[in-house]
């Protein structure tokens, strides 16, 4: 189950604590009305490295309802997941329509991004893929 708004901010507010990797944060989480919140800003990292954070979440539903996760070295795209449903591209079924844009051809070479859910928080995933592969 997706967090309450209460538990999402805590969790947001907290990741430079879970996370030393982390250089500082502009994530704010914004209430627009009663059950709609949007995730906005840049968690910052060693190397040059940022993750920009982009996420619709509606509470209605108890789940994210878009979002856009970007990751860059410098002012370089180095990659990006995103929810765009792509129907027509078979390689993307299996966790529809969760995908990771990669090179080459990074606008048109996508992969499924099977650990991305609307249903539950990534940013644990995101920010662990980059520990992991980047810093």
């Amino acid at each position: 189950m997706f967090p309450t708004i209460t538990e999402y901010e805590n969790l947001v507010y907290d990741l430079p604590n879970k996370y030393p990797q982390i250089e500082f944060s502009t994530l704010v989480l914004k209430r627009v009305g009663f059950a709609l919140c949007y995730l906005e800003g840049e968690l910052h990292f060693p190397n040059d490295i940022k993750l920009s954070v982009d996420e619709t979440i509606d509470y209605d539903n108890n789940a994210i309802e878009t979002y856009s996760y970007e990751v860059y070295r410098g002012i370089k795209k180095l990659y990006w997941y995103d929810s765009q449903p792509h129907p027509h591209d078979q390689s993307l079924r299996s966790n529809h329509p969760h995908h990771k844009h990669i090179e080459p051809d990074i606008k048109h070479h996508r992969v499924p991004a099977q650990e991305l859910s609307f249903a539950s928080p990534n940013l644990s995933f995101l920010i662990e893929g980059i520990i992991e592969t980047l810093l």
